[in-house]
């Protein structure tokens, strides 16, 4: 097999196409949840926190000087970063959690067995046979 259709038989595999097309739509999902976080949360959170800009928290480890800009420890987007993941990871458990409920509906209890064992031959006759139908009539 040629490395070309070995690659096109993996690549066309319906767990890689599904793997793809959710970190497509995580992607997508991750950018609405930035917005969520640095748009709609996180300014209602600096008003109550004193006026707080999280995003422009920062710790200047060196000053910059001419043409050089300054080296800084950038805490307060961290916590944006931190507040957008634990955004992500509710979203995702709850999802699970769904699609876990709906797999359990389906699971249906296994059917009653409708056959057993005839003790004398072991040939299989109905569960509320007296006897099996074979020849010897056991």
């Amino acid at each position: 097999m040629s490395l070309y259709k070995e690659f096109k038989t993996f690549a066309m595999r319906g767990n890689v196409v599904d793997l793809a097309v959710g970190f497509i739509m995580g992607a997508a999902f991750g950018k609405i949840v930035t917005s969520l976080v640095n748009d709609v949360i996180m300014p209602p959170v600096g008003v109550l926190l004193g006026g707080v800009d999280f995003s422009g928290l920062m710790l200047t480890i060196k000053s910059g000087a001419e043409g050089t800009k300054a080296v800084t420890l950038n805490y307060g987007v961290f916590i944006n970063t931190v507040i957008d993941f634990l955004i992500v990871a509710s979203a995702v458990f709850l999802l699970v959690r769904v699609v876990n409920a709906l797999k359990r509906k389906e699971e249906a209890a296994p059917a009653a067995p409708t056959q057993r064992d005839c003790p004398e031959c072991l040939m299989p006759i109905p569960i509320n046979a007296k006897r099996c139908g074979t020849v010897r009539q056991c």
